[in-house]
């Protein structure tokens, strides 16, 4: 049997398996409400909680990204650990505040909590466009990935094109029919095979091409030595940029709006902080993709790959010449990080549209939101797949672009949460302003000093908002009306 045939089929295998965990998920009688649909009526336990954040973050971005900037760049990739580490204490700070408010006040989205406070649905709307202008660059680098994994492990027989497509509309069809809970149990499944697969690769791979982990660092010390420091090998990275990064993403994370939305999923605080305590385990998930891509540095150095985001698919199946059972379970792992994620962010991303922008514009029951946001689903998916096909930028660029924007949501909900007396024009300017400043430094100009465009936009978006309110609230109260 030839290879590509057998790769095929064990994925074939586990797309099958993904889909009926996802459809079965469907929770009889609850189905049809908007709250089941989005939150799992605010039910779920640790270990969904724990797969679900998980998964979130762990994703395309992890299984070629990740890889491709240890191979082409070396030791600025390890930001991508310590920023892991860092977010679960802003989570631990906020989270839990966030989950006790929505049960209160019925919040399923990121503009619920910040609108209610502010009492503004023009800033609800405005918050609902800047996430969408987020998520759906991060949905498309999903997409993106699995296409690139498809096309890869199967020699090209499996197109691009039609790679993307399956796997867009597996994850389309069980987020449809499921919500939130289907999400929860596929990413169940997936995140145990995606850590699994995760650490097979890792040792076989530096194993056959350098007899184990620690003779490879030692040849690469010996002949790329500038790989294992800052600024690293090929187009450096400064400090500052290296710094920057991590304090974007770190502070960035818990605004996407498919993982700030699970704090209102969890059953209780209690398996919340416990979700949030566990949650820098997955930092393991990462350690043994880097070291794939580690292994191209020396690998190749004389022909140098075209696309560094497919490193890991290209040792793989190309230069390790494992087995097609190997390269069959290593596309099934890739691709579970990949769906688990898009599943999240096309979920989520439906949800702010419907709910924060088009039910905010034009007032709907909850049922017509429910059905609004499913079909949503499906828009915004082929939105992702249709983008996808013009061959974005470098992953890891895409998305640290896309952190910069929603890291601008920071400053609104720590003052949502901690100071009550910023003011509705406050939000409004420095929402604006930190967003405007974002979008000129990763679009127009070079940031100063090479740091993260985001980071310069939130310490404007902090200024403003701070000015603004204490100026504002010195005005008479009509002045903070409309």
């Amino acid at each position: 049997m030839p290879d590509w045939i057998i790769v095929t089929t064990i994925t074939a295998a586990y797309l099958l398996a993904t889909l009926v965990i996802g459809v079965r998920a469907r929770r009889s009688g609850e189905q049809n409400t908007l709250e089941e649909y989005v939150t799992g009526t605010r039910s779920l336990g640790l270990v969904l909680m724990f797969f679900i954040m998980g998964a979130e973050i762990f994703s395309a971005f992890a299984f070629l990204g990740g890889p491709g900037w240890s191979y082409s760049k070396g030791a600025p990739a390890l930001y991508m650990l310590a920023y892991t580490a860092l977010m679960a204490s802003l989570g631990w700070l906020i989270a839990p505040r966030i989950h006790q408010m929505a049960r209160r006040l019925g919040h399923m989205t990121q503009a619920d909590l910040l609108a209610d406070h502010f009492k503004s649905k023009g800033l609800a709307v405005f918050i609902g466009i800047i996430s969408i202008l987020g998520l759906v660059p991060y949905l498309t680098i999903q997409v993106v990935g699995t296409g690139l994994m498809f096309q890869f492990a199967t020699d090209g027989r499996i197109p691009f094109w039609l790679g993307s497509l399956l796997a867009t509309l597996i994850v389309t069809l069980y987020v449809y029919t499921s919500g939130l809970r289907g999400i929860g149990w596929t990413n169940f499944f997936q995140g145990v095979l995606m850590v699994a697969i995760a650490w097979v690769l890792g040792f076989a791979v530096a194993n056959q091409l350098y007899g184990g982990i620690t003779p490879m660092f030692q040849r690469i010390a010996e002949q790329a030595p500038q790989y294992l420091t800052i600024p690293g090998g090929g187009a450096p990275v400064p400090w500052a940029a290296f710094s920057s990064a991590i304090l974007v993403s770190a502070l960035g994370a818990w605004m996407w709006p498919h993982l700030f939305m699970r704090f209102y999923s969890a059953k209780s605080v209690r398996t919340l902080k416990k979700s949030l305590m566990l949650y820098p385990l997955f930092v393991y998930v990462m350690v043994p993709i880097l070291i794939i891509g580690f292994a191209g540095i020396l690998l190749y150095r004389d022909a140098p790959l075209q696309n560094p985001d497919t490193v890991l698919l290209d040792i793989v199946v190309k230069t390790a010449h494992f087995s097609p059972w190997l390269v069959g379970l290593m596309l099934s792992g890739a691709l579970a990080a990949a769906m688990s994620t898009g599943a999240n962010i096309a979920h989520s991303a439906a949800t702010v549209a419907a709910r924060d922008i088009i039910a905010r514009l034009r007032p709907m029951h909850d049922a017509s939101v429910l059905r609004l946001t499913r079909l949503l689903v499906v828009l915004i998916s082929a939105a992702a797949y249709s983008l996808a096909l013009l061959n974005p930028a470098s992953l890891v660029t895409t998305l640290l672009g896309a952190y910069g924007a929603i890291v601008q949501l920071l400053p609104l909900t720590l003052a949502t949460l901690f100071w009550p007396r910023a003011t509705r024009s406050g939000a409004f300017a420095g929402l604006t302003c930190g967003t405007l400043v974002t979008l000129q430094f990763d679009f127009v100009w070079p940031p100063p000093y090479a740091i993260n465009a985001g980071i310069w936009g939130l310490a404007v978006n902090i200024v403003v908002l701070l000015g603004v309110s204490v100026v504002t609230a010195c005005l008479p109260t009509r002045s903070e009306q409309g």
